[in-house]
């Protein structure tokens, strides 16, 4: 009875420890993969418990979420023979859970180290080999983030679908420190000139805007001067206009006067037309001969017609009152 006691009591603690040994757990955001004798078995599992033959079976964890590869110190020679290093490169990528097994199978679970710690070394040294030091530090250096994403994700597509690079982060390259003092006086002279050449856009502005406010006031001065010209204009114009007016009441007030003197020539001289009758001239002839007759009272009358001799100076004067008279 003691014995089949120890031989269930040694079985259970056999299966325990079997258990314990093939027991295993997979985290998420990871796929296991399994190798047996080396060899990569074709299933995978997810995340979880799970079970495998202990001894002879071995799993990995491959991990399926963002992640970041961190490549560091990596040498690079540039055209002109100099030669700098980038601290660290970034590379964000991400893996096709379903695409797992196919590239551990073809990189194994270090597949980044094939194909992207190598590729980021061979690429740096393309990019370096083919520019100056004053491109890749300087002028091109912005460039380099995107053209390393670009040339990744080009054999990534072909090499081993399913593999994204989702971007790409390299630092500022290490140059020798001659050359970086350099650049550094350089950007401080830069700096300087850039200081300077604000001066000059603030004092062209402030010239800009002063003139602007001179041509503002001149406008507003000739404005103002054309204003008052155009209303001299207007109360000349308006004078001009009301001299016309009056006149061409005064010459309508002539003409008037005129056109009614004519008509009243014009019909004076149709009533004396009118009268030019034969019984109207003879009253006319006959007091026409009324107003030359003289008559003339006296008892020399005769004689003063008659008489030789100068006539008697009473006589005369007698006569030219009657005339008066008359």
């Amino acid at each position: 009875m003691a014995n089949q006691v120890i031989i269930l009591g040694a079985l259970l603690a056999a299966t325990g420890v079997f258990v314990s040994l093939s027991l295993h757990k997979i985290d998420e955001g990871h796929v296991g993969v399994y190798y047996r004798g080396g060899a990569l078995l074709d299933g995978t599992s997810g995340p979880g418990f799970h079970l495998m033959f202990p001894f002879l079976t071995t799993f990995q964890r491959v991990q399926t979420t963002l992640q970041t590869d961190e490549v560091k110190n990596v040498p690079c020679g540039t055209s002109g023979g100099v030669m700098i290093y980038f601290d660290r490169v970034e590379v964000v990528n991400i893996l096709d859970p379903t695409k797992v097994h196919d590239i551990v199978k073809r990189y194994t679970a270090d597949y980044d180290k094939a194909l992207i710690f190598n590729k980021v070394h061979h690429e740096l040294n393309q990019f370096c080999s083919s520019h100056s030091l004053q491109e890749v530090y300087i002028q091109l250096f912005d460039r380099i983030d995107e053209n390393l994403k670009s040339a990744l994700q080009q054999d990534l597509t072909s090499m081993a679908p399913g593999l994204l690079v989702q971007a790409v982060r390299v630092t500022k390259p290490k140059i020798p420190e001659s050359i970086r003092k350099n650049y550094e006086l350089m950007e401080a002279e830069k700096t300087k000139l850039m200081i300077v050449v604000q001066k000059q856009k603030v004092i062209e502005k402030e010239a800009e805007t002063e003139r602007k406010k001179a041509v503002i006031e001149a406008e507003q001065v000739a404005e103002v001067t054309k204003i008052q010209y155009d209303r001299k204009i207007m109360e000349k114009e308006k004078q001009r206009r009301m001299s016309e007016i009056e006149d061409e009441a005064s010459l309508a007030r002539g003409k008037a006067q005129a056109d009614a003197e004519y008509y009243l020539t014009e019909k004076q001289t149709e009533a004396n037309r009118l009268k030019l009758t034969p019984e109207y001239l003879e009253l006319e002839r006959i007091r026409s001969l009324t107003k030359n007759t003289k008559l003339y009272f006296g008892n020399n009358i005769p004689n003063l017609f008659l008489r030789e001799g100068p006539p008697d100076p009473v006589e005369v004067v007698a006569t030219q009152t009657e005339a008066a008279q008359t």
